[in-house]
Order: structure tokens, then sequence, then C-alpha cells
């Protein structure tokens, strides 16, 4: 976790934004199907506190229910995709390339390996996490 009180960040076109206040896990890499079709590549997600977590602008938040145990939040407008929210969790995924820098995070773990894609290598100097 992190010891800043306040994050900003928002989708590419910025119909989305939203703010954080309180701190943030690390980022995790997930390489799981769903996250590289969604992302087009692999997923980096932080994570916030729900009650630490604020839409400022949301006119173009949609929400697509990936699975029985979560939904993704995008921008209907420029397709960005902004966040992973699962059913009856405390907490709010955020992808962490939508926040605005500085943002102090690092990746520390890697999730759903087996599932990569055949077209890249999987970077053995991050921890992995076996499902």
């Amino acid at each position: 976790m992190l010891t800043s009180t306040r994050f900003t960040g928002s989708c590419l076109c910025g119909a989305v934004r939203y703010e954080v206040t309180g701190p943030l896990r690390d980022a995790v890499v997930c390489h799981c199907k769903m996250c590289r079709k969604s992302h087009g590549h692999i997923g980096a997600y932080t994570a916030a506190a729900r009650d630490a977590f604020h839409l400022i602008e949301s006119r173009d938040l949609k929400w697509y229910r990936s699975s029985g145990i979560a939904r993704r939040g995008f921008c209907g407008k420029c397709g960005g995709t902004l966040f992973w929210d699962g059913t009856g969790r405390h907490t709010i995924s955020i992808a962490a390339g939508t926040l605005d820098a500085p943002t102090g995070l690092r990746t520390v773990v890697q999730i759903y390996v087996e599932s990569k894609g055949d077209y890249y290598d999987v970077d053995t100097a991050i921890p992995i996490r076996r499902a």
C-alpha cells in the first residue's frame, strides 16, 4: 500500500474521471483471457477501498458484466478500460494506466500466467501467484 492520500485518473478522452482519497494497492498484472481481450494485452490493476473511490465525471461510464463474479467499467466514448468490480468486494480495482502520474505504484505480482497470450513471454523478474 502507498501512503499518499489523493490520486486522480481518467479514461483517454476524459469523459470518465475519478479520484481516490486513500491508499492504493500496488499493481497486479493479469494475463487471463478476459483481461487480454478487454485491454488488448495484459491488464495491470491497482485497487482502492470503495469508500475512498469517487467518480468525478461519469457521463460515459458503461458497465459490462464479464462473468458471474465481476463487471468491467469502460468509457462508452473512447472505449478506455477503467475498472474491474468484483461482486462483494470491499475494494474496486482500477486499471493502473488510467491514473495520473506520479502514482508511486510498483508491479508486485502476476496472476493467471497459464492463460497468457502466445505472442509474448512472461517477465520472470515479477513474482507469479498461481491460481
